[in-house]
C-alpha cells in the first residue's frame, strides 16, 4: 500500500478559454488519485463540513480514506487564473480554511506502508510525519515556493528526511540559489536526499542519483486545457508505479519517471481531476508506447 499525504481542495482555475468554479482539487488529490491506478493508495488529508459529498463519493471510489478527517469549517480553496499561453499562473485567492490548524493523523493500517508521498504541505508537518511509519522502504516529499520562501530551513530538514525529491525548476533554482539545474540538484543531494526529480513542465524532467542524469521528455501534446494538477499526477504516478513493483532500483526509477510524464500528460487534457478519472488501464499503457516511439532512435 501507498500513503499520500497532502491537501484536499475545492479549486476556481480559470483559463483563457474557461473558468470552472469549486471543484475537486488539490496536491494530495491529484497525486493520490494518479498513483491508485498502479496500487492502493491511502490519502491523508483534511476537508471541512462544507465539502460536496458527490466529491467524497469521487475520492471512496479510487482510494482508502481512513485518513481523511472531516473537520468543521470551510474547505481549503484556491483560485488561480493561467496566461493565454497557460504556461503561467497568477494565484488570485488561497483560503486555508481547516487546513490552517490541521493535525495529521496517520491510521494504524496506513503505518505499515513502504512507500510514502509528502505533498507540498508544510514541511514541519512532512518531517513529522514521516517518523509514523514502521518500515519505509521509499519515501518521496514535494514542495512549492511559498514554503521555499517562508519557511527554507524547514525544507532543508525535510530534504534530510526522505529518499527523493520531486520539485520544479523554478523551485529548485529559489531553494539552491543556484542557476544551473546540475549544481541544484548535487546540493539537494548534499542536504540528504538520493534522488532529485527536476520537473520542468511540457519539457519533461530530469533525475539525478550518484553521477547519474536521466533526462525525460515531455509528452507532446496538442490539446493542453488545464495544467493544474499535472506535477502532482507525475509524481503520483511515479510512486505509485515504484510501489506496484515493490522496487527501488534504478531501472524501476527511470520507468517509473516515464509513467509519471505518461499520466501527467493525460492530466492536463481535461479541466481539473477529469483526465484521470476516467483513464483505463489500456489508455496508460498506448500512451507510454506512443512515448516509447516517440523518443527511440
Amino acid at each position: 500500500m501507498l500513503t499520500v499525504f497532502g491537501s484536499t481542495a475545492l479549486d476556481t482555475i480559470r483559463t483563457p478559454k474557461k473558468t470552472i468554479k469549486n471543484v475537486l482539487g488539490g496536491s494530495g488529490t491529484f497525486a493520490a488519485i494518479s498513483a491508485s491506478n498502479f496500487v492502493n493508495t491511502g490519502l491523508i488529508a483534511v476537508v471541512g463540513n462544507d465539502f460536496p459529498n458527490k466529491y467524497y463519493k469521487i475520492l471512496s471510489k479510487y482510494l482508502d480514506l481512513q485518513g481523511l478527517s472531516i473537520e468543521k469549517g470551510k474547505t481549503f480553496r484556491y483560485d488561480g487564473k493561467y496566461d493565454k499561453t497557460l504556461s503561467s499562473r497568477k494565484t488570485l485567492k488561497t483560503e486555508l480554511n481547516v487546513l490552517a490548524n490541521f493535525k495529521p493523523n496517520v491510521p494504524e493500517e496506513y503505518k505499515k506502508s513502504q512507500f510514502v508521498y509528502l505533498g507540498n504541505n508544510d514541511p514541519d508537518q512532512n518531517s513529522m510525519l514521516i517518523k509514523e511509519f514502521d518500515k519505509i522502504k521509499f519515501s518521496m516529499c514535494d514542495t512549492i515556493d511559498f514554503w521555499i520562501s517562508t519557511k527554507r530551513e524547514s525544507v532543508i530538514k525535510m530534504i534530510k528526511s526522505v529518499d527523493a525529491v520531486v520539485i520544479n525548476d523554478e523551485e529548485a533554482k529559489l531553494l539552491t540559489k543556484e542557476f544551473n539545474l546540475i549544481k541544484c540538484a548535487k546540493k539537494m543531494m548534499g542536504w540528504g536526499a538520493k534522488y532529485i526529480i527536476i520537473k520542468k513542465g511540457e519539457h519533461g524532467s530530469m533525475m539525478f542519483f550518484d553521477d547519474v542524469i536521466f533526462s525525460s521528455a515531455g509528452f507532446s501534446l496538442e490539446n493542453v486545457v488545464d495544467p493544474t494538477g499535472a506535477g502532482d499526477s507525475f509524481a503520483g504516478a511515479m510512486i505509485g508505479y515504484l510501489a506496484s513493483k515493490n522496487s527501488t532500483n534504478l531501472s524501476e526509477i527511470k520507468k517509473a519517471i516515464v509513467y509519471g510524464n505518461v499520466l501527467g500528460s493525460l492530466a492536463v487534457e481535461k479541466y481539473g481531476l477529469y483526465g484521470l478519472l476516467h483513464i483505463k488501464k489500456i489508455d496508460i499503457i498506448k500512451r507510454v508506447k506512443l512515448y516509447e516511439k516517440m523518443i527511440h532512435f
